[in-house]
């Protein structure tokens, strides 16, 4: 219980910015001064930890397309009247539901394993979950009928990486549930650990809604229920789990001694450097926080 309380505690230690002091110091007795953010700070007073990070705005905020999320009536229907029927039947253990926000922004962060992965997350959440999905499930019939009743997005392989983080943006920007899988991909390992190394794309949306609550999700017993090219159908009689633990925000960890441990001097300092050192100590930043989720996954029991 311990390790699920402070699963997104298992942290690395600082990043190693040390921020410019004496700089800011000289800042404080010019005034006010204009970063390359474009934004106007008083230096006679401290900003704000939010400014210090808007500071930084070109270089991480992750536009949205700005297409509206589609109504989704059937799959209103289906969470309120299926998911109830679903949790017995799927002979599920949930723990730790309580950390998933009713409301809100929320990036639902779990391992995959399986193609029921999606599934149990969003029978878990309790509340309309839209995932993103290869452009390949809207192109069968019945399939694409289905990932259109839930409200999932279709991603486009040509558009690349940025075109499925600006789509991901769309259900952020609107305070929607976005279910993802750090690891990019379903682990085709054939034995334990299953869990891959996360990419840094959570990292970048997390970065990009800084309020937005992250939540690790740890799914177990997925791939025997339905082991991808030996399953056609789920085995419902397999026991499977799903764990959830403490939720942060990309603010919390950036100030957290354990998480990003930056300063708003620190940031307000790192705003001024060159574009390619703020590139450079921002993937840092994002390779620490996908590491540290990864770990809160595996600690919560992930395989």
């Amino acid at each position: 219980m311990c390790c699920r309380r402070n699963a997104l505690m298992v942290c690395m230690n600082m990043t190693g910015f040390r921020g410019r002091r004496k700089w800011y110091l000289r800042l404080q007795r010019k005034g006010t001064v204009k970063t390359r953010g474009g934004l106007d700070f008083d230096m006679t007073e401290v900003p704000s930890y939010e400014q210090a990070w808007q500071s930084l705005k070109p270089h991480w905020f992750i536009p949205p397309t700005g297409e509206v999320l589609q109504k989704t009536p059937s799959y209103s229907f289906l969470r309120m009247f299926l998911s109830p029927f679903l949790r017995p039947v799927l002979n599920a253990k949930f723990l730790g539901l309580h950390n998933i926000p009713r409301k809100g922004a929320v990036i639902l962060a779990a391992n995959h394993l399986s193609h029921v992965d999606p599934i149990l997350v969003i029978a878990a959440a309790r509340r309309t979950t839209h995932y993103l999905a290869k452009d390949g499930h809207f192109k069968n019939g019945p399939l694409r009928i289905v990932m259109r009743a839930t409200g999932q997005i279709e991603t486009k392989r040509d558009e690349g990486g940025e075109g499925a983080l600006s789509s991901a943006a769309d259900v952020l920007s609107e305070g929607q549930a976005l279910g993802i899988f750090p690891e990019g991909t379903r682990s085709k390992r054939t034995e334990e650990p299953f869990l891959l190394p996360g990419k840094t794309g959570i990292a970048r949306l997390a970065a990009s809604y800084p309020n937005a609550v992250i939540v690790p999700i740890a799914l177990t017993g997925t791939r025997n229920m339905m082991k991808p090219q030996d399953h056609k159908f789920p085995r419902l009689w397999r026991r499977i789990g799903l764990s959830a633990g403490a939720g942060i925000t990309w603010m919390q960890w950036l100030e957290h001694e354990n998480g990003g441990g930056m300063t708003s001097e620190q940031l307000i300092g790192l705003s001024e450097m060159e574009d390619h050192e703020i590139r450079s100590s921002l993937a840092k930043l994002y390779r620490k926080f996908t590491d540290q989720i990864m770990s809160s996954i595996s600690a919560l029991g992930a395989p």
